[in-house]
């Protein structure tokens, strides 16, 4: 299940949702105001280094021969991909460097190292996913239309395969994306004409044949009877490149605490509203200064989700203002280690790999999902809606350890699991006996 009214399940009052919402503005109208000639050094700093490495590993990719240059070329190059696309690409498409006003770092001119275009992907990503963020049925990019990430998707007999489904879109991320609003699914189920569809579908022919050329033909030739060693290390750097796009667009989309939403909680949500779905959809991950750059900023999820146009390179300060905030109003402020949150996701999408009824914990109070119905009254009861008089609050924080307390241990939960087998010819059992199968 999912959350149908943020409000009641943050246990906030309207005072308390408009004040987030009016102390969120504030954060970025102060941020826009002190935006300068620090952070146009910044970006083009990235890509500078970007474009050496690039260089650097195509240059070294010449002696391909030799696995001393086989390799470190590759490396040049896969690191070179993961900077244009996470710290580069992905935030000047989404607009954070428009307010420089250069027409080569604009989200209208820039086209990446990706094989999705540039123009599909500020639709189907920057409006579609950041408007409906986590709303079941409106945000495509929940499960990405081939992994159940929530119960809510009913399960079928092709999710038993979700590790292989998982691993395949991994290493073939950027394909998975490539026809993404293309949306062919639509045509296939008779939503979409092809006129409609061909637009799109050519523009992404396009492009990939683009970048098929540029990757396993023109570069290769350049190194001449190094040919299909150089093929071999633009393979190794692109599925690099595709493995680490993956794991950090899920640990911060998909870890157990990115709570889900109804259309229902869409429908009446006010802007206060709105900021606290992108609080509590989302999820960070701890780094340093090398994480950090080469995961694009993403490891402050929560703070590109509630600011998509701000410059990656001012999140790291916004998010301690964002902590504090969260912390004021008892808020959960979601965040861990990389592994431990990407642990998380792998966890739950073997665990949905299976059946609803091989899992021991309510749909409505488990790991990987909440929703209001998981507040009791035995909960509700230790639990209250905004600030006291005194100005203590005992709110949303408090009342997920109490869930997470109510739900079976992972050693019962497995055991349930085991036990289903025996469950199951204990119920045919007992309707053998009162004669209702015959």
């Amino acid at each position: 299940m999912a959350i149908a009214n943020i409000k009641a399940y943050s246990h906030l009052t309207d005072a308390d949702i408009e004040e987030i919402g009016r102390r969120l503005d504030a954060i970025k109208a102060d941020v826009e105001s002190t935006l300068g000639e620090r952070d146009v050094r910044y970006i083009k700093s990235m890509i500078r280094t970007q474009r050496i490495l690039e260089l650097s590993g195509r240059a070294t990719l010449l002696l391909s021969h030799r696995k001393p240059a086989f390799w470190a070329g590759t490396g040049m190059l896969a690191l070179a991909k993961i900077l244009e696309n996470m710290e580069i690409g992905h935030n000047v498409i989404h607009g954070q460097w428009d307010w420089m006003n250069d027409p080569t770092i604009h989200s209208t001119t820039w086209e990446w190292d990706m094989n999705c275009p540039s123009k599909q992907w500020m639709h189907t990503h920057n409006h579609v996913h950041h408007t409906y963020t986590n709303i079941l049925g409106m945000d495509h990019d929940v499960g990405y239309g081939v992994l159940r990430v929530t119960r809510d998707r009913k399960w079928a007999p092709q999710h038993a395969f979700q590790p292989v489904t998982n691993a395949v879109l991994a290493s073939f991320f950027q394909w998975a994306i490539a026809f993404y609003d293309v949306e062919l699914g639509r045509l296939f189920a008779g939503k979409q004409t092809w006129e409609e569809t061909a637009p799109k579908f050519w523009e992404t022919v396009a492009k990939v044949r683009n970048q098929v050329l540029k990757d396993y033909l023109l570069y290769p030739l350049l190194t001449g009877p190094n040919f299909k060693h150089t093929v071999r290390a633009n393979l190794i750097a692109n599925l690099v490149r595709n493995w680490w796009s993956y794991a950090v667009i899920f640990c911060g989309h998909f870890p157990d605490e990115a709570e889900t939403f109804t259309k229902e909680q869409w429908e009446n949500e006010t802007k206060g509203e709105w900021y606290l779905r992108q609080m509590l959809g989302s999820a960070n991950f701890k780094g340093g200064a090398a994480l950090t750059i080469l995961s694009g900023n993403l490891n402050y999820q929560i703070e590109h989700h509630l600011f998509p146009d701000m410059p990656s390179n001012r999140l790291a300060a916004v998010g301690k203002q964002v902590q504090a905030l969260a912390e004021e109003f008892d808020l959960p402020y979601h965040t861990g280690s990389f592994p431990a949150q990407f642990g998380k996701v792998q966890r739950t999408l073997l665990k949905l790999s299976l059946p609803n009824s091989f899992l021991a914990a309510s749909p409505d109070n488990a790991p990987e999902v909440r929703s209001n119905q998981a507040f009791t009254p035995d909960i509700e009861a230790n639990l209250q809606v905004g600030a006291d008089e005194a100005g203590r609050r005992r709110g949303l924080k408090p009342g997920l350890q109490l869930l997470a307390k109510a739900r079976p241990s992972a050693k019962e939960a497995l055991r349930y699991a085991l036990m289903r087998p025996v469950r199951r010819q204990s119920r045919v059992h007992k309707a053998e006996v009162n004669g209702t199968i015959g």
